[in-house]
């Protein structure tokens, strides 16, 4: 379970703490900020624009700043264990913020509400590193994962007037890291003003370019700002451009509060298993993997990245064996929900942990009909290499390899089972040679 806030310390510079602390969990409500950014995101790409990227900040604190009591900064180190699959693939965009004085686990407070864990300014240039990979740059450095996704660094920055020699590396630091990442940013504050509205000389110090009243410039660009030589390495910085080369996706199904129905053409059927929580794959990708507890699901269109629905396809949804063949008992003794000949699975049902039905795609071209019966009721039976990541983390799962499809899904209501998935019936993606 997830750990979210209710509430929030402030980060900004000279705002105080601010005192009205929750905690609460992913439990699905209006308190879940996964389920939250999950609902809000697929009804932008579905009510208003499916052609905006959709940036999910991660949560910036939660728990009770004191010694002794759970405290931290998940930032993105959540998305690990439960990412976001929107209805419109490739839109995702994960963010994080990170400033000097706030820590992995300190609130930024000075006095009360202040810890004694670390602050990012107290780690070493390597600490930093391995920190700020663990908590965000591991989504886009990771790929072929399910929370694989391009990372924004949506805040960061330091004042002119910093003299601490921590703060000033901690700077350097970061700014070499974005560079080394080539990861993509937003400085606080890009443009202020050298007198703030009380008419005070210093201003908004952490502003990279200033103006006074007479509009008179000074900051980063003009000399004698000691952020210069960190910022002019980052913004000369070898960056990648041109087109980005299409890559197979992964990404991950949960059931664990709600339907998770993700393919627009399956939306289309309506409530297509009355009363069961229902789970579907983006379209264009294939259910390659299920849990055996958890009611977590794994979508690819690995190897080729290419959709493998025939145009204008409508799922059929499969309740019972009328597509096992007499000849063909891949799992006897088991009940078998399997795919028409030429369909691939797309998505499932459950009524509490139990298989309800299975939802299947035609395909575009052939498929293979030979294949092999993947058991995983006793333990994980995933391919080497970890292909799209530990899509349900503390559970038995099964995944078939990516040169293959899910046909069918096995379970039975014997003592210990529960009419939980037990097996999945994997097949090649190309037919066989006669």
């Amino acid at each position: 379970m997830v750990c979210l806030p209710g509430g929030r310390l402030s980060e900004e510079a000279g705002e105080p703490l601010r005192r009205n602390r929750r905690k609460t969990c992913s439990r699905g409500d209006s308190h879940d900020w996964q389920a939250a950014a999950q609902e809000a995101a697929d009804r932008i790409l579905t009510e208003a624009n499916p052609r905006l990227l959709i940036v999910i900040e991660g949560i910036n604190w939660t728990g009770v700043p004191v010694d002794g009591l759970p405290h931290g900064r998940p930032t993105l180190a959540p998305v690990r264990q439960l990412s976001h699959t929107l209805v419109t693939s490739g839109k995702l965009v994960y963010s994080a913020h990170f400033y000097s004085y706030t820590g992995p686990h300190h609130s930024g407070a000075t006095g009360m509400g202040e810890t004694h864990d670390p602050r990012y300014q107290d780690l070493t240039r390597d600490q930093l590193r391995d920190v700020l990979h663990d908590q965000a740059f591991y989504v886009s450095a990771e790929s072929g994962q399910h929370f694989t996704a391009p990372l924004w660094i949506s805040e960061f920055g330091i004042g002119s007037e910093e003299s601490g020699a921590a703060a000033r590396a901690w700077f350097g630091n970061l700014t070499d890291y974005l560079a080394e990442t080539d990861t993509d940013f937003a400085y606080w504050p890009l443009v202020g003003w050298s007198t703030d509205g009380q008419g005070r000389p210093s201003g908004d110090n952490w502003a990279m370019l200033r103006y006074d009243n007479a509009g008179r410039r000074t900051g980063v660009l003009d000399g004698g700002d000691w952020r210069a030589t960190a910022w002019n390495r980052l913004m000369t910085a070898p960056q990648k451009t041109g087109p980005v080369p299409l890559t197979p996706a992964w990404h991950q199904l949960t059931t664990d509060h709600r339907d998770f129905v993700q393919s627009l053409s399956a939306r289309s059927l309506g409530d297509w298993d009355n009363g069961a929580r229902k789970a579907a794959c983006p379209d264009g990708e294939r259910l390659i993997g299920l849990s055996h507890t958890g009611g977590r699901g794994l979508c690819t269109d690995a190897p080729t990245a290419r959709d493998p629905r025939a145009p204008g396809s409508v799922p059929t949804v499969v309740r019972d064996e009328r597509y096992v063949p007499a000849d063909g008992d891949w799992a006897p003794g088991y009940s078998k929900l399997q795919c028409p000949d030429g369909h691939f699975l797309t998505g499932y049902s459950l009524r509490g942990e139990k298989v309800s039905a299975a939802l299947c795609t035609p395909a575009r071209s052939a498929l293979g009909t030979a294949g092999n019966t993947l058991w995983f009721d006793r333990g994980d039976n995933r391919p080497p290499g970890d292909p799209g990541g530990d899509f349900a983390q503390g559970h038995y799962k099964g995944q078939c390899p990516a040169t293959s499809y899910a046909a069918g899904i096995a379970y039975t209501s014997r003592v210990g089972h529960s009419g939980r998935p037990d097996a999945l019936l994997c097949r090649p993606l190309t037919r066989e040679k006669d």
